[in-house]
């Protein structure tokens, strides 16, 4: 096993004043520790979604191939939402328990800050080394390597580009993992550019089934969740002159909505809400426990949100971020109406 000193001896750089965008020299460092390391722990953040478990699976499947031992885990809850299950074709996911007290090299995927580690946070200072790839605009560099760039379209974007640098080549099962995060981080390809549809290009010609993936993802709900919808929606209300009097569209998902629903049913009501026309800012406030919340937050494009959820203890992006909260309902929405209301325009 390498030593600690071989495996810190070449931190991931990153530009000065906390700048966002990765340089091929990150990767190239990123890839040199990955090589070395022999037995690799990587993390998704609590509540994983497709983007944290698509890239930590898809990079675990590459390392297990090329002889490292390798485990996938997160803090909670116990499983893995449903669609994401299908993803792990090789039986990397573990339970947090399994995770070493003092991991070789721990991998923190799609993570902004340590908290969202959960239990599993303290493995970050047992860790021989701690590789954090992420693409949060509000990521704090927690790593003794970072691999940051808030200007990819998903963590996924990160760990393609780290598997080419390793000389990877992409098969189906690596290539599902990977579209996973892509497709839903941008929203069905809403946002992107020439080369997010390039990436997509190349994952489908590696064997993707777009069709059933996104239905998967995207596409499938129990019916409860119809049930769900309808008193949560109505529920709903506008307020036009919030948010710099761009508008504020705010749902409110109480715990008896929400029993025998998984967390990514809940999760996909803000998919609906930040439709509203009127409306530039969407919150869904989820209460996960008596007078305690977990609020997202969409923007269309005028008002970056990721600040004002940093402002209330969370982040995200510009345009896609959230928070907890806790609290009568009308004291969190009236922090959050005064969060945006300071919000800047998106850089």
């Amino acid at each position: 096993m390498p030593s600690g000193q071989d495996l810190r001896a070449a931190p991931v750089s990153t530009t000065s004043g906390g700048a966002p965008k990765r340089s091929p020299a990150d990767v190239r460092d990123a890839a040199r520790l990955l090589r070395a390391a022999q037995d690799v722990t990587l993390v998704a953040h609590v509540n994983p979604d497709a983007d944290a478990l698509g890239s930590a699976l898809a990079l675990g499947l590459a390392l297990q191939r090329r002889g490292t031992t390798v485990r996938v885990t997160f803090a909670s809850p116990a499983q893995a939402p449903e669609p994401l299950r299908a993803l792990d074709v090789a039986g990397l996911l573990v339970a947090p328990e399994q995770v070493p007290a003092s991991p070789e090299l721990l991998i923190a995927l799609d993570t902004a800050d340590p908290g969202r580690l959960g239990s599993l946070a303290d493995r970050l200072a047992t860790a021989t080394a701690v590789l954090v790839i992420d693409h949060h605009a509000t990521n704090g560099r927690f790593g003794t390597h970072n691999l940051v760039d808030q200007t990819a379209e998903a963590t996924t974007v990160l760990v393609l580009e780290l598997l080419d640098e390793l000389g990877v080549e992409l098969d189906e099962p690596v290539a599902r993992c990977l579209y996973a995060g892509l497709v839903t981080d941008t929203s069905c390809f809403r946002r992107g550019d020439a080369d997010t549809h390039g990436i997509a290009a190349r994952l489908l010609t590696a064997g993707v089934d777009p069709t059933a993936t996104t239905r998967a993802l995207l596409d499938t709900h129990s019916f409860g969740w119809l049930g769900m919808l309808g008193a949560v929606l109505g529920r709903a209300r506008l307020e036009p002159d919030a948010a710099q009097g761009l508008g504020l569209v705010h749902a409110t998902i109480r715990l008896a909505d929400s029993a025998g629903l998984a967390g990514d049913e809940l999760e996909s009501v803000i998919d609906v809400v930040r439709t509203t026309a009127e409306a530039e800012v969407a919150a869904v406030l989820k209460e996960v426990a008596p007078e305690q919340w977990a609020v997202s937050l969409r923007a269309k494009q005028h008002l970056d949100v990721a600040a004002a959820a940093a402002e209330l203890g969370g982040g995200g992006h510009r345009l896609a971020a959230g928070y907890s909260a806790a609290g009568p309902v009308d004291d969190v929405l009236a922090g959050l109406r005064a969060a945006v209301d300071r919000a800047p325009a998106p850089g």
